[in-house]
């Protein structure tokens, strides 16, 4: 037998399959850890009743990819370390297709298989299903045990190695936005928002209206019992500024765990609402008449010995770490749009010109700003990046707006000066349109040697893929406006 460590690093061991933690974990659903006796992944298992196990990878869109096996079939694979996934499964575009991406990446090979290492900290009851399924969200890895550089959640990890070479801890807290709307089987038809438990459609907007968000009890119970269960840390809820459109705010906290409640909460979100005859979608602009979606992503920069916010100095004000962290966001972030909103759909929430950046300015408590930096005391400093859509892999943004951060903070960037007016008001700098997104993307020399050329590669080869299948769908604006006009 063999034990797993957290790392996916396989030793020789005698007896029964253990895995091992770095840190004891806090989600009340595993069993109670002691520092002399990890937890034994068959004993959690067997415990919970587990039938079958979804072995879980986000792909570049941060849909589940992986295989569901039984439990004896699992930990046989992990016992004998031959758990596999073509690495091609990560490339495959939202619409389902493969992206040509062995031609864009050079390799030798059309295919190649990556091992799929569980994270134990992850291991949950999945709670919707009527069957006894576990869900682990798993690394994946070369056959020699290094990172695919084609996993958003191992380039996420590669990040905040970053980081912590410089004994620095980020910490993030993501903000969600999405639509309830009704089930439909007809794609070409419009979305309609869907009516609360009064059993009429909102009248106006009802940005933080406490009635209108109890309205959708029903479904809100369903998704706070999910998430208690999968040990989701919700914050807060609210009714955002659309029609049957809520929020839900995530506890801060570190980065990957963070990005995986993210990555669980929109399935969670989708399955409540089925269970209450809706959809929830977290598209960025699902309705033409209605605002966007965004995840707006909170983030700061500790100490990693003392756990004191880098951002303020020893009298409160903004240190020159903060300032030169909000300077590289200013200057990258225009380059890393395609982890930020990943579509065409994500262009058109941008294209509001309203409650949606325009460009990169920053400002104290000003909403108009790309970066917000929200009051707060100095030990809750932070920034707020208002770029990402609700539709973007959460690895990915947190991820790219991390890097953006790193940069300006070891290249000593400095920022301008903070924006006390409007910005919608001020000129148009970040790309509007996918293509001009990509080709930014692919300029930036920095970047592309942060990110690897061949993450950088495979990305653009999945964009392009999706953009050109967008491309050749004919629409029905195009049918009722040009059919018998030209």
């Amino acid at each position: 037998m063999y034990t797993l460590s957290l790392h996916g690093m396989y030793v020789a061991q005698t007896h029964k399959l253990v895995i091992s933690l770095d840190a004891p974990c806090s989600v009340s659903m595993l069993p109670p850890l002691s520092d002399s006796e990890p937890p034994v992944l068959a004993e959690w298992l067997a415990a919970h009743g587990a039938e079958l196990v979804e072995c879980v990878v986000p792909d570049f869109n941060g849909i589940a990819r992986g295989k569901i096996l039984t439990v004896e079939k699992f930990l046989a694979s992990v016992s004998e370390g031959s758990l596999y996934m073509p690495e091609s499964a990560l490339l495959v575009t939202v619409s389902g297709e493969y992206a040509k991406a062995p031609i864009e990446l050079g390799d030798a090979t059309i295919d190649h298989d990556v091992s799929l290492v569980p994270d134990p900290q992850t291991a949950r009851m999945v709670p919707w299903s009527q069957q006894k399924v576990a869900q682990i969200i798993h690394h994946a890895e070369c056959r020699d045990g290094r990172p695919t550089e084609l996993a958003p959640r191992e380039f996420l990890r590669r990040v905040l190695n970053a980081y912590k070479e410089r004994g620095w801890q980020p910490i993030v807290a993501p903000e969600l936005e999405f639509f309830l709307v009704e089930q439909s089987s007809q794609p070409a038809e419009p979305l309609r928002p869907r009516a609360g438990k009064l059993g009429r459609r909102e009248i106006g907007r009802q940005t933080y209206g406490i009635d209108a968000i109890r309205d959708f009890d029903s479904v809100i119970a369903e998704i706070t019992e999910y998430c208690s269960l999968l040990g989701i840390g919700i914050d807060t809820f609210s009714h955002e500024s659309g029609t049957a459109q809520l929020e839900i705010n995530f506890r801060h906290g570190d980065p990957l765990a963070l990005c995986d409640q993210a990555f669980r909460f929109k399935r969670v979100a989708r399955q409540a609402a089925l269970q209450c005859g809706m959809y929830a979608t977290f598209m960025a602009r699902p309705m033409s008449d209605e605002p966007g979606s965004s995840m707006h992503i909170h983030q700061s920069v500790c100490d990693r010995k003392t756990g004191r916010n880098l951002f303020v100095d020893e009298k409160g004000a903004d240190s020159s770490l903060f300032l030169r962290h909000v300077g590289g966001l200013q200057r990258y972030l225009p380059h890393v749009m395609p982890l930020l909103v990943p579509n065409v759909n994500s262009y058109r929430r941008l294209a509001l010109r309203a409650d949606t950046p325009v460009n990169t300015a920053w400002g104290r408590d000003n909403r108009s700003c790309c970066l917000r930096v929200p009051l707060s005391n100095t030990q809750n400093r932070r920034i707020e990046n208002r770029i990402p859509g609700a539709d973007a892999n959460p690895y990915l943004a947190v991820a790219a707006s991390l890097v953006c951060g790193y940069l300006g903070m070891v290249e000593q960037l400095e920022p301008s000066e903070p924006n006390h007016d409007s910005a919608y008001q001020q000129p148009v700098s970040l790309p509007t349109t996918p293509e001009e997104g990509l080709q930014r993307f692919a300029s930036s020399a920095p970047l592309r040697e942060f990110l690897g050329e061949r993450f950088v590669r495979a990305l653009l080869a999945v964009r392009k893929s999706e953009l050109a299948a967008y491309q050749s769908v004919v629409s029905s604006w195009e049918r009722e406006n040009l059919l018998l006009s030209l």
